[in-house]
């Protein structure tokens, strides 16, 4: 087999990192199995919670799951040193993080350079940054009184939310909007269309750098 059809043949690996409810995760599995993500396949999930109900999602399609608690590992160091060991075992190329709650380090950004994308509930710049996630990011964006929110794709680095976007789209804030309404509009109309778009162009991308695993 040539070079070329292996390549064209394969999909990269990838892991999502979870700490929530998995509606971003869920918007993925649907999205692979529609044909919107074909050149990626989700082999791994992992969360930093055991309760998370992402896992459950997870296992419902079939998928392998993981905890690591960050407490048993003795904090951020035994944490993403387990990470790694599951993720390098499996041939891990991309992480998406789909509400995973939990900063991850330089050394761990820098070590998955421009392989680690995340979706956050806003137009970056706005309304980004460390303690910006969940409903606080929509509160903020009330209260500040903007007529237009949205969410992005960026690829993460070690400054929170400061990664290269990738993908960006536009939710309009409508006439009595509250964080709640805002943030399930948000959900639908952006997160859950740009997250499975931006895995699918990151992947092609990865694909065409070299092939290989």
């Amino acid at each position: 087999m040539s070079s070329g059809a292996y390549i064209k043949d394969r999909t990269v690996r990838i892991a999502v990192l979870v700490s929530g409810g998995g509606t971003n995760l869920q918007a993925l599995i649907d999205a692979e199995k529609s044909g919107v993500v074909k050149s990626g396949r989700i082999e791994l999930v992992v969360s930093n919670r055991s309760d998370a109900y992402a896992l459950q999602r997870a296992e419902k399609a079939g998928i392998e799951t993981a905890f690591i608690s960050k407490k048993e590992c003795g904090g951020t160091e035994g944490f993403e040193a387990k990470l790694i060991e599951l993720l390098e075992a499996r041939g891990i190329e991309l992480i998406v993080l789909a509400g995973f709650l939990s900063i991850l380090s330089e050394a761990f950004t820098s070590r998955y350079k421009d392989r680690i994308i995340n979706v956050h509930p806003s137009l970056i710049p706005s309304f980004c940054g460390v303690g910006f996630y969940g409903l606080t990011v929509h509160e903020k964006a009330l209260e500040y009184g903007v007529k237009v929110t949205g969410a992005t794709v960026h690829f993460v680095n070690e400054v929170p939310d400061g990664g290269r976007i990738i993908l960006q789209k536009a939710v309009e804030v409508e006439e009595g909007d509250t964080p709640e309404s805002l943030q399930k509009r948000v959900m639908e109309e952006a997160e859950w269309i740009i997250l499975p778009e931006a895995v699918e162009k990151v992947c092609r991308g990865i694909l065409k750098e070299g092939g290989g695993a």
